[in-house]
């Protein structure tokens, strides 16, 4: 059994912000395992099916972000997973540039709210994470607003494109392990200009 968990927020205000990556990439490999993601579960909207040849739980926390471990305690004490091994957790992260994804096994929370909360409620850093890139915060932007804006239209499409790559990685990271994933989907994609952030969108 693998868990895998897409961070964002729930709510309409901020459905295709940067901050709900996450849920675009779990949304992504749901569509196209033909895996439904309703039932409302362990603080979260989850969905049961098979990835990769393994049976998987998908989940998208409703906590908001701050108490995503709430969640993935949850998921980790009902389902019995080695949190280290069968635990996917994907986030945004603003040190990635908008069609960049990351893959890792270990590591610090980066100053992201929910992988932080996470480590808090799990107690060790050790579990694999899928990383989205939405471009890091102009100079004079305050960070939650940037976080909880929409992308520019160029952008969009560069981490539509990239979330598609992120469900080919969890894929691989299920079927070959982790390694393979980070050696495959690591390599660096230069952008071809500098981002255009949109101020539109939902302010918590």
């Amino acid at each position: 059994m693998v868990i895998i968990v897409g961070l964002g927020n729930p709510g309409r205000e901020y459905e295709g912000t940067r901050h709900n990556a996450g849920f675009l990439v779990l949304d992504k490999l749901a569509a196209k395992e033909n895996i439904s993601v309703l039932e409302k579960k362990h603080k979260a909207v989850i969905g049961k099916g098979i990835v990769a040849g393994q049976k998987c739980v998908l989940a998208k926390p409703q906590t908001y972000m701050n108490l995503s471990g709430e969640s993935v305690r949850q998921l980790i004490d009902y389902y019995k997973v080695d949190e280290t091994a069968e635990l996917i957790v994907i986030s945004d992260d603003i040190s990635l540039e908008p069609g960049q994804i990351r893959i890792r096994k270990k590591g610090s929370a980066g100053g992201h709210n929910g992988l932080k909360n996470i480590i808090a409620n799990l107690g060790h850093d050790s579990f694999i994470r899928v990383k989205m890139g939405v471009g890091e915060k102009p100079r004079g932007w305050d960070l939650v607003d940037y976080v909880l804006g929409r992308f520019s239209p160029k952008d969009r499409e560069d981490v539509e494109e990239a979330a598609d790559r992120a469900a080919e990685a969890i894929r691989m990271i299920i079927s070959e392990g982790p390694d393979a994933a980070m050696n495959q989907f690591n390599a660096v994609k230069k952008p071809a200009r500098e981002p255009e952030p949109a101020k539109d969108g939902g302010v918590m």
